[in-house]
């Protein structure tokens, strides 16, 4: 007897997604988490007494851009998502500053303070590049078939074939157009930060799709679920067992069952086997899948798998409760004041693309970036659930941290060594945030992220997203629809299309090809 209609291997918030679409379907899904909590990369926990951590993604961004909280309707089930306006402050080491709003009005307004130039060449960008950019996201809400693809970056008003303009900056890297764009070195290097989130460089060719998408951050703006980010998946949690669903925690897969070229089941470390009447979804890392199918992956697919690009990490994280905010020279509070706006947004410390792209270089050596860029995120400053009455939590990502360091090192080694450092570049922006006013605090490497989370190499985008693994190219060639190559075996997660972040359009459009070829047998 079979245990479920569709056994889903993994707990990530994508994974959780397609369990969902499939549960309020009315399939039996079986859910195999190894963690002791459903979530993935997408998970909050209390590491600080009193004080709530994401060990993983914490804006909520890309989301937005898709039906899912609706469709699944996660209100119902705990999900309340909290808007933070501004969206990315910026503060420069001459005094300088510029803040980012959902209103492009009020953004222009504030760069003009330092270049009204720029402020109108701002204004331009986004209006030369939104329609791209939409039609980005609806690539992204869409398996990347080849019609898909023409239909929403070329016929629905994106790319414009007939501007020979256009078709040069998308193929392109980011640094070049911004740099064209932008008269200043403080936009740029703004834009060009968050373009970095992804893994390219700014000199990388075809990287350029990863500065042009910011006209839609005006447009979704930043949120968060109350709670901490890890509220999302706990609300699929529950939408799922809701629905007749089940998700078994702690319960690590150690193979996934295939008999007679389809894949029927997965067997846990425990030695527990549980079997699917339709079909398997694999939201784990490709790399893990691969290693769980074995002997049953064919010659062709496996050799396709290995040869995909993991890549040296790029990032590491520190989650930090702190006695109070960053106060910025750049724009220093009043007295009485315990916060202001600057802590409302993420808060980018990144002085230019020449600084971005120097961090780039000591990560290519295999060090820790010696003057890395920084983002510090302070939900706290809204949501006054994830720490305790007049404290805060600060989590600070550093770019770049590769995985395999050049010294034959341990991260276990100079993990503490590089926290110091980060909170030292910290410091030249906010001097006010010294040691004592740390209260605890938790170091993710990218050793760390591998062991806990599994992502391999601390790669938070599962494999790196360059122009030769995206779309149809994700994980690879002929497995880009989210059908995996062995006979009833699906995929889902960062590996596929469209990548990592909080999205959940993996999950979704994985869900989708599993509907239509399960509507098409029953037909």
């Amino acid at each position: 007897m079979s245990d479920c209609d569709i056994l889903i291997i993994g707990a990530g918030h994508n994974a959780l997604v397609t369990a969902g679409y499939l549960a309020k379907a009315g399939y039996k899904v079986l859910v195999l988490e190894r963690r002791h909590k459903a979530g993935g990369a997408v998970v909050t926990e209390e590491i600080v007494p009193g004080f709530q951590f994401d060990l993983g993604g914490s804006a909520h961004i890309l989301i937005n851009h898709t039906p899912i909280v609706r469709d699944l309707n996660l209100t119902d089930y705990g999900l309340t998502y909290l808007d933070y306006d501004p969206l990315f402050f910026a503060p420069f080491p001459d005094g300088s500053h510029f803040t980012i709003y959902k209103s492009v009005d009020q953004t222009c307004q504030s760069i003009a303070a330092f270049s009204p130039q720029d402020a109108e060449n701002y204004r331009r960008f986004i209006r030369e590049w939104m329609p791209m950019a939409e039609g980005m996201v609806e690539a992204f809400n869409h398996a990347p078939t080849p019609l898909n693809l023409a239909r929403y970056l070329v016929f629905n008003g994106g790319i414009d074939p007939s501007k020979a303009t256009q078709i040069n900056s998308v193929i392109r890297s980011y640094g070049q157009v911004l740099r064209e764009s932008f008269v200043t070195p403080q936009v740029p290097a703004l834009i060009a930060w968050m373009a970095a989130q992804s893994g390219p460089p700014p000199g990388e060719p075809f990287g350029a799709p990863f500065a042009l998408w910011h006209p839609m951050y005006h447009i979704s703006g930043v949120r968060r679920p109350q709670g901490g980010s890890g509220m999302l998946t706990q609300a699929l949690a529950k939408m799922i067992t809701a629905h007749g669903g089940q998700i078994l925690l702690e319960s690590p897969v150690k193979r996934i069952i295939v008999e007679n070229g389809k894949a029927i089941g997965a067997e846990t470390e425990s030695g527990q086997r549980f079997t699917a009447r339709r079909a398997v979804v694999s939201g784990a890392h490709i790399h893990t899948t691969l290693q769980l199918l074995g002997d049953a992956a064919p010659p062709t697919a496996r050799q396709l798998i290995e040869r995909s690009r993991i890549g040296n990490g790029f990032g590491m994280v520190i989650r930090a409760a702190v006695e109070e905010l960053p106060n910025y020279t750049a724009k220093p509070l009043a007295a009485g004041e315990t916060q202001g706006e600057q802590h409302v947004a993420l808060q980018f410390m990144c002085p230019s693309m020449e600084y971005l792209e120097h961090a780039y270089g000591d990560y290519l050596l295999g060090k820790p970036s010696e003057h890395p860029a920084l983002i510090s995120m302070t939900w706290s400053s809204i949501d006054k659930t994830l720490a305790p009455a007049g404290k805060h939590v600060m989590f600070l990502w550093m770019q770049y941290a590769p995985y395999q360091l050049a010294s034959g090192e341990s991260w276990d080694d100079i993990s503490e060594r590089t926290a110091a450092n980060i909170f030292a570049t910290l410091r030249q922006y906010a001097p006010n945030m010294t040691d004592d006013k740390i209260i605890g605090k938790l170091v993710e490497t990218p050793l760390y992220i591998e062991r806990e989370l599994g992502l391999h190499r601390g790669n938070v985008m599962h494999l790196e997203m360059s122009i030769d693994q995206m779309f149809m190219l994700r994980p690879a060639l002929t497995m880009g629809y989210y059908r995996a190559p062995v006979k009833g075996l699906y995929l889902t997660g960062a590996s596929t299309h469209p990548g990592g972040g909080i999205m959940g359009a993996a999950g979704r459009n994985a869900a989708a090809a599993l509907l239509h070829d399960l509507e098409r047998k029953r037909i």
